[in-house]
């Protein structure tokens, strides 16, 4: 039998709720590291931009070997205690290469990869088939072991599964035309992701300098919030949401409010620290392990006395 081909993963096109739900088929948004899956008699894992990543993740060896061969995409993920996926769990594992580390923390941290589309199988290609007829076969291969099985689709309408899925701390949902082809490499908005977003109140204590085109201007500003106990904590950083406009004007609001040492226990390279006199509104999608907020994006900002 001829070797598999190789497919890039199509990629979903962030977007609204579809409003004709009668054409789409909805999944959870999982949190975690794309894979492509050549299943022979080994297993390939290949990252979105077609690097072996197999070693890394040995649990996922024993899918192997099948016959006839197929190729599936989904996700490797890590749950925590409450069934949500955490991409910080997976980063000791992501870039390691050791064998011996890698079998430790195959124990302490698992993962499971979420098998959500079927591309070949034998040596017939499925990507021209519609989402629903590839979907269909997945679930008759009826792939299922110790740390993969198929992804489940969401039994209700958009609105309700993306409200549930807002319930369960989850991070969205994804949308995909069930007559769409398999688009390799391509990102299309017949696969939407509708992320769910947090809002949070933050104070600004000082910027980090930009680079390249917004050198000379704030890169990105430092955050802080309240502790129980009234003390400013750092939060991260926030570099996106910004127009040139609000750059401008950020820089020359702050400027004037420069101090030399920072009113948080934090150490950022390069940083300007400034008193603590504007708060601003950022959306994220979830706190790390770290206390800090994840993708965050400045939406507005004012001064304390707001």
């Amino acid at each position: 039998m001829r070797e598999l081909p190789r497919y890039a993963p199509m990629l979903a096109a962030a977007g609204p709720l579809p409003v004709d739900d009668e054409r789409w088929a909805y999944e959870v948004k999982y949190d975690g590291i794309r894979a492509v899956g050549y299943v022979e008699d080994e297993l390939r894992l290949a990252s979105r931009n077609n690097k072996d990543i197999s070693v890394a993740w040995p649990e996922l060896a024993a899918m192997a070997p099948v016959d006839p061969p197929f190729v599936v995409d989904g996700e490797i993920v890590a749950f925590d205690a409450y069934g949500r996926t955490s991409f910080e769990a997976l980063q000791p594992r992501m870039h390691q290469r050791n064998p011996a580390v890698i079998r430790a923390l195959a124990k302490s941290v698992p993962v499971t990869y979420m098998i959500f589309d079927l591309l070949h199988v034998g040596d017939r290609s499925l990507v021209e088939l519609p989402y629903s007829q590839r979907r269909g076969l997945l679930d008759q291969i009826g792939l299922r072991g110790p740390h993969w099985q198929i992804a489940p689709q969401l039994p209700d309408a958009g609105a309700v599964a993306l409200a549930e899925s807002r319930r369960l701390f989850l991070e969205g949902v994804v949308a995909k035309r069930l007559d769409a082809p398999y688009r390799p490499g391509r990102r299309s908005p017949v696969w939407t992701k509708v992320k769910n977003v947090h809002d949070q109140e933050v104070v600004i204590v000082g910027w980090k300098p930009g680079t390249g085109r917004r050198a000379g201007n704030i890169g990105s500003l430092l955050m802080a919030v309240h502790d129980d106990a009234g003390e400013l904590v750092y939060i991260g950083n926030v570099g996106t949401g910004f127009t040139q406009a609000t750059l401008n004007d950020l820089k020359s609001r702050l400027q004037p409010l420069q101090r030399t040492t920072s009113v948080v226990a934090t150490d950022v390279p390069d940083a300007v620290y400034v008193e603590p006199r504007f708060v601003g509104e950022v959306s994220f999608t979830e706190w790390t392990g770290e206390g800090r907020l994840r993708h965050p994006t400045l939406w507005r900002w004012f001064g304390t006395d707001h």
